[in-house]
């Protein structure tokens, strides 16, 4: 079969899926396959594929037909320009996530980073590559999360300590005291619709109780009862920011920056000093 033919097919039966992005998902799983980037298979439409490379790619319209994440079948995603390691075991990362990086490096005097809920690692390797000069630690509470994490560690050659545990809790207070928390938790409510693909993740990785703010409100008790970061980064939906900061306020948290997704608090004493 030629790719042209292969290539018509294929999107249409993406799009009889409502799969919104059918085309450029063929043909990025056509790059994958081919060692090649768009142009150039553009500009050989009329090559043939092998049995075995059509065989590769039935899988994955399949797979990709019942709305599977193309980052899971791909086994990767981009994330703030590089790329990272992915299965269905973690949330893939998102754009708007990259925000979080680009506030935390307006903050001055950074000397340790704790990613909270790392999953892929996206954010915490991110962080060690941005900042270097800061001493990162990322967290997960499931051990496949960290498998993951790890080998995204591994690929970028960052050399972040790595704990298991539930939030904070793994953290000595004299690490947490004074650092910068970059807390992406699970914070979609309960009943709040979400796309097909997203159905397909990790529901332990999206979900965050009846308001989506459960993981938030556990993450501020810890801390009050522990040292005292510096700044905490939260990620919400723009709806849920006033209860957000209504949270941090009680536990001595201020919020100093918002952006559409992205919120940063800082400690009341931090702001006085």
């Amino acid at each position: 079969m030629k790719i042209t033919d292969w290539l018509t097919a294929n999107t249409k039966t993406l799009e009889a899926a409502d799969v919104p992005t059918a085309r450029l998902d063929c043909l990025v799983l056509l790059e994958d396959l081919l060692g090649k980037n768009k142009a150039s298979i553009l500009a050989h439409m009329d090559e043939t594929l092998t049995s075995d490379q059509l065989s590769t790619l039935r899988t994955q319209v399949e797979n990709r037909a019942k709305h599977i994440p193309l980052a899971f079948i791909r086994g990767r995603t981009e994330f703030y320009g590089r790329e990272f390691i992915v299965t269905e075991n973690v949330l893939e990362p998102r754009p708007e996530s990259e925000t979080m990086i680009d506030l935390l490096k307006k903050i001055n005097k950074i000397t340790t980073i704790i990613d909270v809920g790392t999953g892929s690692g996206a954010l915490a390797i991110t962080t060690a590559l941005e900042l270097p000069h800061a001493k990162t630690h990322a967290i997960d509470i499931d051990p496949k999360c960290l498998e993951v994490a790890r080998k995204n560690d591994a690929k970028h050659r960052t050399s972040i300590t790595f704990h298991q545990g539930d939030l904070v809790d793994p953290i000595p207070n004299k690490t947490l005291q004074g650092a910068t928390l970059l807390a992406n938790l699970p914070y979609v409510p309960n009943e709040y619709a979400l796309n097909q693909a997203a159905m397909n993740e990790p529901r332990i990785a999206i979900f965050g109780g009846e308001d989506g703010l459960d993981l938030y409100r556990q993450l501020f008790e810890q801390i009050s009862v522990k040292s005292r970061p510096s700044h905490i980064l939260t990620e919400s939906l723009p709806f849920q920011h006033q209860d957000l900061r209504s949270i941090a306020l009680q536990h001595g948290y201020i919020q100093t920056t918002e952006d559409d997704f992205i919120q940063v608090f800082t400690a009341s004493e931090q702001l006085q000093a």
